[in-house]
């Protein structure tokens, strides 16, 4: 699968199969997280993957009881460990752990796994059920597993309406 072919298919998967996540899978979507770039190379990150039945089902709770969380076999936070403002006025905290996630779900769709980004989440108390200490920053979640659905695609805009060339 090419990258475009990856883009191309993923989706945000809310069911998903019992089957389990092959060990060598999870370690290389985690190894794609790994190598994303970040702000000076900082890598200032940490990934932290949930397995155990009971702190995915607490999960759900942080994630306004989408209950699909909990049905994942795994899931995947991304937390950062420091933050600082890029001189183009960015946070490098956001930035650095999005390009991760977006490594995460594109590898996750070549091996045949299915994401969901979650935007709906409580991160304190992702971080209670975690115990990620107060001073990193919970970004992202994603459940991960087999999808056990195979929804349409979205609706996009057209190119014309999102791209530009040399002004706005």
């Amino acid at each position: 699968m090419t990258v475009q072919e990856a883009i191309l298919a993923r989706r945000s998967i809310r069911k998903y199969s019992d089957r389990p996540i092959e060990p060598e899978k999870l370690v290389t979507v985690l190894e794609a997280a790994r190598l994303a770039p970040s702000a000076t190379n900082g890598q200032n990150w940490r990934f932290i993957v949930v397995q155990d039945k009971e702190k995915l089902a607490e999960l759900v709770q942080a994630a306004d009881n989408q209950k699909f969380v909990g049905e994942a076999p795994a899931a995947i936070i991304a937390c950062a460990t420091s933050r600082r403002v890029m001189s183009c006025g960015q946070p490098t905290d956001t930035v650095d752990c999005s390009i991760a996630m977006s490594f995460i779900l594109l590898q996750a769709q070549e091996l045949g796994l299915g994401t969901c980004w979650l935007g709906r989440f409580n991160a304190d108390l992702v971080k209670q059920i975690c115990e990620i200490p107060e001073e990193v920053s919970v970004i992202a979640m994603t459940p991960l597993g087999y999808p056990a659905e195979t929804p349409d695609p979205r609706p996009r805009k057209a190119p014309d309406e999102v791209i530009r060339f040399d002004s706005f």
